[in-house]
């Protein structure tokens, strides 16, 4: 009787329920704007394609534009536009390179400080239990954008991972990415002192 009244109330649920499908008891979350990453919106072409590489154009706009945390001589820590979790942060070089061994001695260094700056300000504003920390090389190790090089930084906390990311491929972020740029730029600050000249080409 309360299906009734509530299906009535909510023409929504009303028009839901005349479509095809068997009814359950899980909760759907729909989130269209992951098509973008799905279907590889602003990833390079190739290893080549330095001007179409969003690690490489990032830093040329403005921190909040680009969710720029900090700045480095020779990296930089950014937002992850398609986060796994709340906070989870990238380290990348400022240049366009695909492979770890790579890197200068000043690159590699500067990417270590970074990351290990990176989990103090995560732990600092947000809690987390734990992290996943490391890089994926090359497509066929899952990077999503292999011709930048970059490091993950993934906070997690007990029970992060539900059915959503498991069956449903969905995750859900429960901040907006402009504010948690903001809380962890404020935070770096706090911790290590505000950045010294800063990289914008």
């Amino acid at each position: 009787m309360s299906d009734t009244k509530e299906s009535s109330q909510d023409p929504s649920i009303e028009f839901v329920e005349h479509l095809a499908g068997v009814p359950d008891s899980l909760q759907r979350l729909w989130t269209p704007y992951r098509m973008a990453y799905i279907e590889g919106e602003n990833k390079p072409a190739d290893s080549l394609a330095g001007d179409e590489c969003p690690f490489c154009r990032a830093p040329l706009r403005d921190d909040e534009t680009s969710l720029i945390v900090r700045r480095g001589q020779t990296a930089y820590a950014v937002l992850n536009l398609y986060p796994y979790n709340p906070g989870h942060l990238l380290v990348c070089p400022y240049r366009h390179i695909s492979g770890y061994v790579e890197t200068t001695d000043a690159e590699c260094d500067e990417i270590a400080t970074l990351t290990k700056q990176a989990i103090a300000v995560v732990k600092k504003v947000s809690s987390p239990a734990g992290f996943n920390i490391g890089m994926n090389q090359g497509t066929v190790a899952g990077a999503g954008i292999a011709a930048h090089l970059h490091q993950h930084v993934v906070p997690r906390w007990q029970g992060d991972a539900n059915f959503l990311p498991i069956i449903a491929r969905t995750k859900a972020v429960p901040q907006l990415l402009s504010q948690t740029r903001t809380l962890f730029a404020d935070a770096w600050v706090d911790l290590y002192g505000p950045t010294g000249e800063e990289r914008h080409a």
